[in-house]
């Protein structure tokens, strides 16, 4: 299994939140934390990022539909 490390700039676009809202969310454990690359570098893991948006597309469409799937 091969694992992709998504840096921030391809976070923020898939997600289309900036950094501040992504960091927040992190803190808030709302999104999935980042994993240490080097001294001054992070990175997350793909899978993790796809099954927020996943879960966060489903709830959307739920409440969009007064909880009915």
């Amino acid at each position: 299994m091969v694992t992709t490390i998504l840096r921030l700039p391809t976070v923020k676009a898939r997600t289309g939140l900036s950094r501040s809202p992504i960091y927040l969310r992190v803190s808030q454990g709302r999104f999935p934390a980042p994993i240490s690359l080097g001294d001054r570098a992070v990175g997350w893991i793909e899978a993790e990022v796809n099954e927020w948006l996943t879960k966060n597309i489903e709830a959307s469409r739920k409440s969009a539909n007064g909880g009915q799937a």
